[in-house]
């Protein structure tokens, strides 16, 4: 797309910067997507299926889509969901609902009916952009939505190969305003749109994480939050204009790691990926010259056991990163074998994804394959534009630097959320002393850089998505032949680790595992059930009635090496 005068003229002339002093500006993400324009219209931005957009008509669908949102009522402020696998729509909502001041509130593609609904009410999104094959998760709880007003349909199957989805349940029609996506994005206009953000500390995003208390949380992003890390994200992983990123990690997760933004800031190409198939992704990295993807360690022991050949390596030095799970040190070694550069970084939803990176020192070099592995295992220091990372103890006191002192690991500054939405009595606890508490046991090495030991509260994370232990528990004491309940994760080939419940029934009653685990698929979504249920005559307890669950998860993790978050 040619534009008559350049991008930057036609919207740095607007009345919206005369507020701010000459020598500062509001930094918000959607300036990446102004400068891109200004220099690279008529590059290929985007690769999604047989879709291609060079980025003049990205920008164009962006601008078509806050137009068209705003005339169709959505105003500064307003949430807008969106439900939707990894794909060109996803990328436009990241930059076109904050375009016009509203708030994205991406939702987890593998939840359940309820567990979006509660998200959608709790957020109250007026409206949400949905993958048509997702439709089956929302029509079973439509009454329940309280404040949804709008569904704007998305089919992805024909530009994959697939089969059009074809309408929505009559239901969903009958029940909500349905304007199919396209015809959306043509009520808009495509002209450059004005963004209103005149506080760069206004709310960009919603995140929602289940932790430890069974309820999801709503985490607040702000513009000048996404800004920073994804432009830490350029920083730490050397992302450039020729860069080419392949959407193997989902986008609704923390944003995406805030790469939808820092992809596009650097003018480089997104090529989109609906679900994980090794196979197609190794297809992607040889037709499209991918060079970076993010991976939790599952996705990479998933692509070393389905690589073309056993001694296969990449075409070109591709650079990994990954986080979720601590990779063990021989994954690490063999994915560098095939030609990975490996980046580790760890974070959470808090943190708008990665916060630290361990960042790699020339002088490891030199060190044999299983101890530069090791290093590499290690979860590091701050990135670059967040810096502020400690290890304390209870009383906020660092513990000593001699990688042995456990301590909880916590973090402020550039890269932590704005808050809970709607939940300050959390808000406050999570930011007690002045700082984030991740609620993750680390020891500090010599060198300053933190290695994660253990977690201070009980979430599973299984294949790089954060199960609640307490959730899964209140769902078992609903079957009435339970008593007694608990949860923890046990090693898991594939996905690191898995949830297995310890069952103690009620006198006289009975039922078995598969009863239990087939209870909670009913009413969770499936990747959160437990795999497994033992039948205990008692829970291992403390003298005040506290279950311990590391009696449990010692006996589990026996000969394993604990893999934590």
């Amino acid at each position: 797309m040619k534009a008559e005068a350049p991008f930057f003229q036609k919207l740095w002339s607007r009345d919206q910067w005369s507020s701010l002093p000459v020598y500062r500006s509001v930094l918000s993400p959607l300036l990446y997507l102004e400068r891109t324009l200004h220099v690279f219209p008529d590059k290929v931005g985007v690769v999604d299926g047989s879709r291609r957009l060079t980025y003049g008509e990205f920008g164009e669908r962006v601008y078509r889509l806050a137009s068209a949102l705003r005339q169709r009522g959505i105003e500064q402020g307003d949430r807008v969901a969106i439900l939707c696998r990894n794909a060109g729509e996803v990328l436009e909502a990241h930059f076109g609902v904050p375009q016009l001041g509203a708030v994205l509130v991406p939702i987890n593609v593998r939840l359940s009916p309820e567990e979006i609904a509660y998200i959608l009410n709790h957020s109250g999104a007026k409206a949400i952009i949905l993958d048509t094959q997702l439709a089956h998760l929302l029509e079973p709880v439509q009454d329940q939505l309280e404040a949804l007003s709008m569904i704007f349909p998305v089919d992805l199957g024909p530009r994959h190969g697939g089969e059009a989805s074809g309408p929505l349940p009559g239901s969903l029609a009958a029940r909500f305003t349905v304007v199919d996506y396209e015809v959306l994005l043509q009520e808009g206009h495509p002209a450059p749109f004005p963004f209103p953000v005149t506080d760069e500390d206004h709310l960009i995003s919603i995140n929602y994480t289940s932790g430890t208390t069974g309820r999801p949380k709503g985490v607040m992003y702000t513009h000048r939050g996404a800004y920073l890390n994804a432009f830490g994200e350029l920083y730490q992983t050397g992302f450039n204009s020729e860069s080419v990123y392949l959407w193997t990690l989902p986008m609704y997760h923390c944003n995406g790691w805030c790469f939808p933004w820092a992809v596009t800031g650097a003018g480089g190409k997104h090529v989109c990926l609906p679900q994980v198939d090794p196979a197609r992704i190794f297809r992607l990295i040889e037709e499209e010259g991918v060079t970076h993807f993010c991976a939790a360690p599952t996705v990479l022991i998933m692509l070393l056991s389905d690589a073309p050949s056993p001694d296969y390596r990449l075409p070109r030095p591709v650079t990994v990163v990954t986080a979720a799970a601590p990779p063990p040190p021989a994954i690490l070694q063999r994915m560098e074998a095939m030609g990975a550069r490996i980046i580790h970084v760890y974070g959470l939803t808090e943190t708008y994804g990665p916060h630290t990176v361990c960042e790699w020192r020339s002088e490891w070099d030199d060190l044999g394959p299983e101890q530069r592995a090791l290093l590499k295992a290690r979860q590091g220091v701050g990135y670059i534009h967040a810096p502020e990372l400690r290890v304390v103890d209870e009383n906020m006191r660092d513990v000593p630097a001699d990688g042995k002192t456990l301590g909880e690991v916590v973090m402020r500054g550039n890269n932590v959320m704005k808050g809970y939405y709607q939940n300050p009595e959390a808000t406050a606890e999570a930011f007690a002393g002045g700082w984030f508490h991740s609620g993750d046991l680390a020891v500090m090495h010599p060198d300053g850089y933190i290695e994660l030991r253990d977690r201070k509260k009980d979430i599973i994370i299984s294949g790089g998505e954060n199960i609640s232990s307490i959730e899964v528990e209140r769902v078992l004491y609903q079957h009435p032949a339970v008593l007694e309940a608990t949860v923890i994760g046990i090693p898991h080939e594939k996905w690191g680790e898995v949830p297995k419940a310890f069952v103690v029934l009620k006198p006289g009653a009975t039922a078995t595992a598969e009863e239990l685990i087939a209870f909670c698929r009913e009413r969770l979504a499936h990747f959160k059930a437990p795999k497994a249920v033992e039948f205990l005559d008692a829970l291992p307890k403390t003298s005040t009635g506290k279950v311990q669950k590391y009696v449990l998860r010692e006996k589990e993790w026996a000969g394993y090496e604990k893999r934590i978050h």
